[in-house]
């Protein structure tokens, strides 16, 4: 707490430096992947983020075939159902468009102490402003393989879940706002926390931003719930902040709302609040 203390402090003086550059979206997700908090974006991680659409175009394509790697950690506190929920994730893009990605989340529902790790692959099919067209959003495709333990008897403890993501940042309005909507099928239960079901689901989510300065966003983010013949998940939404400190760190707040935990059709864990530190190289 004191070194996130101390790192707050040195950063105030630093954030009003109008030489500075910031970080930006992606972060590292829940489970590594690169996009918010539950959803992944259409960028891969390493992107270069910028409101300013010239310095955007100028900076997306990386000089190099690997880009510099970057991390993120989250902690959920769901205290509905006494839930800590801890994530660490790393990502890294290839080839300019391949982002390959890991995350390791322990949580710790009802007394059990699950583990869960999660290896992602995003590949960009379409460049945002493809071909100086500022209508075009990035578009990507990406699957993730989930492995948790502790899952009940006769449950699969592995799945994978396949996603389609469109994500654009809109410079036309009187703040920079970003749009991301997908659709992902998955077996996970609880996002494969409680197991993999036999059968697959598909479920919309959907994410916006607003940028009412260079190196802060607000926004909100939704993930509806797959439902399965004997056990539905109820939807997920979130509300955040986002403060890009500088180049390198990014640090996010957010109240989290993980479906009704009282429900007798869909299983939910309730609400509380999140915080995250990302660190991109």
């Amino acid at each position: 707490m004191k070194k996130i203390l101390l790192t707050l402090l040195i950063s105030g003086y630093l954030i009003n430096n109008p030489a500075l550059s910031y970080a930006g979206v992606p972060l590292n997700n829940l489970e590594g992947v690169g996009g918010i908090a539950f959803n992944p974006l259409a960028y891969t991680a390493g992107t270069d983020f910028d409101t300013d659409p010239a310095a955007q175009e100028q900076k997306f394509s990386p000089k190099s075939l690997i880009k510099k790697p970057q991390f993120g950690a989250w902690y959920v506190n769901l205290d509905k159902v006494d839930v800590d929920w801890t994530s660490f994730g790393f990502a890294d893009t290839f080839f300019k468009r391949l982002e390959l990605s890991y995350g390791y989340e322990t949580i710790a529902p009802n007394g059990k102490n699950i583990h869960k790790n999660n290896l992602g692959a995003k590949l960009l099919l379409i460049k945002e402003n493809y071909q100086d067209l500022k209508f075009i959003p990035a578009l990507s495709v990406g699957a993730v393989w989930k492995n948790a333990s502790n899952v009940a008897v006769g449950i699969h403890d592995s799945g994978s879940d396949f996603y389609l993501v469109t994500t654009k940042l809109i410079n036309e309005l009187p703040k920079p706002v970003l749009l991301s909507a997908g659709i992902i099928s998955t077996k996970g239960r609880v996002t494969g926390v409680y197991g993999f079901d036999k059968d697959r689901n598909e479920t919309f989510f959907g994410n916006i931003d607003i940028l009412p300065l260079k190196n802060v966003a607000v926004g909100f983010e939704y993930k509806q719930g797959a439902r399965f013949k004997d056990f539905k998940n109820d939807n997920y939404w979130d509300a955040h902040v986002a403060w890009f400190v500088n180049k390198n760190i990014s640090l996010v707040a957010a109240y989290v709302d993980a479906g009704n935990h009282k429900s007798v059709s869909k299983t939910g864990l309730g609400n509380g609040f999140t915080v995250s530190a990302q660190y991109a190289f």
